[in-house]
């Protein structure tokens, strides 16, 4: 058995896509998945399992999501190595302003990348960290920018899901160790 971390994209917002940790917890193990804890309600579920591959698990749960909730909810699948090392590219990155991490179902193809990075605006920047994009914005955060993780999935043509560094670095130090 080995241990995953899984995250949710876009659930708990607005009225419709209400996805309780308790009920997200019971879907996991439900899809068969074993040692299931969450952290906080946004969809950061640690999982073990005898599945290797990162697409079979995303489709087993985004299935089990679906059936549970009865809409969709994108998933992507990180080994405790790639979370550690989206977290020290997230420790190393110096910045004013507000810092993103957009997890990445994929590795960006680097003309991708590039097209992102030139829709930063002044004095933000876009990095690339492990399955990563640190989106580094402005202070006024998401308000004052055009970097959306909706623009990281158009551009870079994955999926992707946003945390803030501090939830990442909480998840390496209980789910990683």
């Amino acid at each position: 058995m080995s241990t995953r971390i899984a995250f949710l994209r876009a659930i708990n917002l607005g009225a419709k896509r209400k996805f309780p940790r308790d009920d997200v917890v019971a879907a996991v193990e439900g899809a068969g998945f074993t040692g299931v804890l969450t952290h906080l309600n946004t969809g950061n579920v640690r999982l073990e399992t005898s599945m290797r591959a990162a697409a079979r698990i995303e489709a087993a749960l985004e299935a089990a999501f679906l059936a549970d909730r009865g809409f969709e909810v994108p998933t992507l699948v990180l080994t405790p190595d790639e979370l550690r090392e989206v977290d020290a590219a997230a420790t190393a990155i110096e910045h004013d302003g507000h810092h993103y991490v957009a997890l990445l179902r994929e590795r960006p193809a680097p003309e991708a990348l590039a097209a992102l990075q030139a829709r930063a605006g002044e004095g933000e920047r876009v990095v690339l960290g492990g399955r990563a994009v640190h989106l580094l914005v402005g202070p006024d955060g998401v308000h004052g920018t055009r970097l959306s993780n909706a623009l990281v999935e158009k551009t870079l043509g994955t999926v992707a899901t946003t945390r803030n560094p501090t939830v990442l670095r909480t998840l390496v130090e209980r789910w990683c160790s």
